[in-house]
């Protein structure tokens, strides 16, 4: 391998949205996740909604039943 080209590989603690830490390795010394394995639907078989701009919400006011 040459020498000074490739980037510093090293520990990394990567941290979702819902609270879960784990230690991996990348270039990065912190990573940053919007939706893991604990949380996705996928994986937990749980329907969870992950509305970060308000859409939901929106949908809900304009299309909800009325009073």
């Amino acid at each position: 391998m040459k020498a000074g080209i490739h980037p510093n590989y090293q520990r990394a603690i990567a941290h979702c949205a819902c609270g879960t830490t784990w230690e991996t390795r990348s270039t990065k010394a912190e990573i940053r996740l919007e939706i893991c394995s604990a949380c996705h639907p996928y994986f937990t078989g749980k329907q969870k909604l992950v509305d970060t701009a308000g859409r939901v919400e929106r949908f809900k006011r304009k299309y909800g039943k009325e009073k």
